[in-house]
């Protein structure tokens, strides 16, 4: 097998351009959309909408990796690094290990790309693991790096990336291809072409012994936001992780030459999914706003808390809607009383009611599907 790192004119991807052209307009389009969007959110939700994004690319992007993190504790280390009220939390040193990535990535967008850098990154990322050779530098590892599954004793090899000693030249020439084609750039790229060839090139090389997927996804997000001028805040490691399957195909389909064409169409459209996402985000806020002012002066305290809980969960909400039971272990209060305050509750619009008896389930009125949520 031949991978793209061995064809003689590597790393010159060849793509079509024209094929790409929609995607690149329609995603600038939108991009001032949102911003525009983003202008009518109150301060406090302009900072919800920020922390509630970043969480979910911290918690997604390890997923993606088979990684579970404690969500909790990934937001409460991304407020601390923004200098917001926490819980005081102790977090364990992954999640606190990727949400100084993901902050670092917010603050510093803009930054010209170094080695330094991405060797901050990774030990962020490593932060806590004893099993690794290498943190905070290129692998030295002497052994192939490939990316496989199935059986030890019959492995399928998915890409096999170069061999230790190629890495700093390669990695040298990765970093000025990426500051090379940003937008201040002596050649400049379309916004989603450098986007898709920075994150398929860096995971080609392959430069570390572990953490590539997301340190290259964070490089997709850092031209995104180079681009627009300002932090993307941009749904993308959330989207990719709702079909993994098609996201690697993607990259293992073409790691074999240097035409990208397929690649980059699957990655522009995945980032416009991931815009369209962000943009009901902040519809989700604006609405949450508007609902808050309408109910001001008619809710107790009790419904405040579960109102509070149920925005908490976000766009999704609760899944499979909330129930009674839910709404007493919320409240702490009896039966009786979680009937009339629920009853309450969808009189004044503030949730919408399906099914009967213990079918019985409670969905935020904004929601437009709630049905959708379970």
């Amino acid at each position: 097998m031949t991978w793209n790192w061995q064809e003689d004119d590597w790393p010159n991807f060849t793509y079509d351009r024209e094929a790409l052209a929609p995607n690149e307009t329609q995603f600038i389009h939108e991009a001032g959309m949102v911003h525009g969007a983003i202008k009518h959110l109150t301060e406090c939700d302009k900072s919800q909408l920020a922390i509630e994004l970043i969480s979910n690319e911290a918690v997604t992007t390890s997923e993606i990796e088979g990684e579970l993190l404690n969500r909790d504790s990934v937001q409460s280390s991304i407020r601390r690094n923004f200098g917001l009220d926490t819980d005081n939390r102790k977090v364990p040193p992954a999640e606190a290990g990727i949400a100084a990535l993901m902050s670092d990535l917010y603050q510093h967008a803009s930054v010209a790309l170094s080695e330094e850098q991405l060797f901050r990154w990774h030990a962020m990322l490593m932060r806590g693991r004893k099993d690794l050779t290498t943190i905070g530098a290129y692998r030295t590892t002497e052994n192939p790096m490939q990316v496989v599954s199935g059986p030890i004793a019959t492995p399928k090899v998915h890409f096999e990336a170069p061999p230790s000693d190629k890495i700093p030249t390669e990695m040298n020439r990765f970093l000025t291809w990426f500051n090379h084609t940003a937008p201040d750039g002596q050649q400049p790229l379309p916004t989603l072409t450098r986007a898709g060839i920075a994150h398929l090139y860096f995971e080609s090389i392959h430069p570390f012994e572990d953490g590539n997927g997301r340190i290259g996804r964070a490089l997709s997000e850092k031209a995104l936001s180079q681009s627009l001028g300002r932090p993307t805040l941009i749904a993308l490691s959330q989207t990719i992780c709702r079909n993994r399957k098609a996201y690697y195909t993607a990259l293992e389909d073409n790691s074999k030459d240097l035409n990208i064409t397929d690649w980059l169409l699957y990655f522009t459209r995945t980032v416009l999914e991931a815009q369209q996402y962000t943009q009901r985000l902040i519809d989700f806020l604006i609405a949450k706003t508007r609902l808050y002012d309408r109910l001001r002066g008619k809710i107790n305290e009790r419904q405040d808390k579960a109102l509070a809980r149920m925005f908490r969960e976000g766009l999704d909400g609760f899944k499979g809607g909330l129930s009674a039971e839910n709404y007493l272990k919320i409240t702490n209060t009896s039966r009786a009383t979680a009937t009339r305050d629920l009853q309450s509750l969808v009189e004044l619009g503030a949730f919408r009611k399906t099914g009967e008896l213990k079918h019985t389930r409670y969905w935020l009125s904004i929601l437009t599907e709630p049905e959708k949520q379970s």
